[in-house]
């Protein structure tokens, strides 16, 4: 077999130019080594220092051959097929590695004919600080990626879940059943009682604690980013999208929980995809023709009536009847007031740990004044009381002087309804100053949360003689 110079191979094989050849000859002159295949990935010419690293002493060993044959990682058929360059890549043979460059050969009709793969120079003398470096920066992403998978999953345990009132009680040992079972879980309850602790005490307690804990909470993220943010998007799915595509919360989910707060406010337009993931265990991405295949744990939360939005057509029968496998109730905190003590022992004490420095006490006067309270905004409502209790003194011990200021309605709770009209006005007023609460304000957002229109919220403040704030 004839050995044809280097020129002459890639001539053959490009029909480009003489002046582009003669360029691609002084490459492979200058570089440590190099190798010609063909459309069929068979050795067409091949340097003596890339014969060399083979371990081979004549071309006759190598020309025709396969490269795979000779280097069977070689990205050189890869090269072939895609047409494109793999510009920097590792090469390793016999204990030694290299940094080779391997670029296609196209003819003037843009057909690919051959590949050439030069060899740069030998890693372990040029790049070995890079490479400790690389392996070094993968060891800690291997870390930071550990770490964050520890926090997505077991944030809180039951034993977060302060109370020892018998409702409470009822509440854990429901939910270690329900830990103990795969089905989806339906938490409900009023705002701020502690949903998102419950669900994720129940992953923690159950066989996917480890794996991924992630929470969503539909109703803070507009319905426009909402589909992307929740099933993913491929690449350019959407004026704006990740030009690499994104992840999707339910994808990121996958081996774990998915905790999908405030469902009561998902778009009709989701709910049926939402119902496909829940049947089907699979998820389309945004703008994707592929269905991905998960397998995780639904915990759905709400303090809406979901079936009265199911009476009222703004939620799908179907997804309620999936969601409401294992439903569990958490009270507000005006029906546990027993363990009105012990929470407010563990928030002064979180508190404390939060600034460094030493947990607050309040007296029994403090804790009659609190006892007393409605609490509309429930938990959350308790500790953002007593976090500006806290911030507004420097007494160790919190009393009525501190707490009277910072609540709503200081005075005693009216005197029971005798009528029917009269304990319905009573609950009306409640559930629209917790709304309001929990809007911080905002009567759309609060009429929403209802179930009514705004006019007819702004009508009933009046009603009521209740402000927007």
């Amino acid at each position: 077999m004839t050995h044809p110079d280097p020129e002459h191979v890639l001539a053959h094989l490009t029909f480009w130019r003489k002046e582009i050849s003669q360029q691609l000859a002084e490459w492979i002159e200058h570089c440590e080594g190099a190798v010609a295949v063909d459309r069929d990935s068979k050795v067409v010419w091949i340097s003596k220092p890339y014969l060399e690293a083979l371990g081979l002493s004549r071309q006759q060993d190598a020309l025709g051959r396969h490269i795979l044959e000779l280097t069977p990682h070689s990205q050189m058929p890869e090269v072939l097929e895609t047409g494109r360059p793999i510009l920097l890549d590792i090469w390793t043979v016999r204990d030694r590695s290299f940094v080779i460059s391997r670029v296609p050969f196209k003819d003037e009709q843009g057909q690919v004919v051959g590949a050439v793969g030069f060899v740069l120079y030998e890693s372990s003398q040029h790049i070995q600080p890079l490479l400790a470096k690389f392996s070094r920066l993968q060891a800690e992403l291997g870390c930071t990626r550990s770490a964050l998978l520890l926090a997505r999953s077991n944030k809180y345990t039951l034993a977060d879940m302060v109370g020892h009132s018998a409702v409470m009680q009822q509440l854990k040992r429901a939910a270690r059943r329900a830990a103990r079972q795969d089905s989806t879980v339906l938490l409900l309850g009023e705002t701020g009682t502690g949903k998102e602790l419950l669900a994720h005490a129940i992953h923690a307690e159950s066989a996917r604690t480890g794996k991924p804990f992630v929470a969503i909470n539909v109703a803070a993220i507009p319905d426009s980013l909402l589909e992307a943010e929740l099933f993913g998007s491929a690449a350019g799915a959407y004026t704006g999208a990740d030009r690499k595509g994104r992840e999707g919360k339910i994808v990121l989910a996958n081996g774990g929980t998915l905790f999908l707060d405030e469902i009561g406010d998902m778009p009709l337009s989701l709910q049926a995809k939402l119902l496909r993931v829940l049947q089907e265990k699979e998820v389309e991405p945004l703008g994707s023709n592929r269905v991905l295949s998960v397998n995780l744990r639904v915990i759905a939360a709400t303090s809406a009536d979901l079936p009265r939005r199911v009476a009222d057509g703004s939620f799908r029968a179907d997804l309620y009847y999936r969601l409401n496998v294992l439903p569990l109730t958490l009270p507000p905190l005006r029906d546990r007031l027993d363990d009105l003590p012990s929470l407010c022992e563990f928030i002064l004490t979180r508190l404390g740990e939060k600034t460094a420095s030493r947990p607050r006490d309040i007296d029994e006067a403090g804790l009659a004044l609190l006892r007393g309270q409605r609490w509309p905004g429930n938990l959350r409502q308790l500790w953002n009381t007593l976090e500006q209790a806290v911030a507004m003194t420097d007494s160790d011990t919190l009393s009525t002087a501190e707490l009277r200021p910072l609540l709503p309605n200081p005075a005693p709770p009216a005197p029971a309804p005798h009528t029917l009209a009269e304990a319905l006005a009573a609950t009306e007023r409640q559930m629209i100053q917790a709304a309001l609460l929990a809007c911080h304000g905002r009567v759309v957002a609060a009429a929403k949360q209802l179930g009514i229109s705004r006019a007819t919220l702004y009508k009933k403040l009046v009603q009521h003689g209740l402000s927007e704030g």
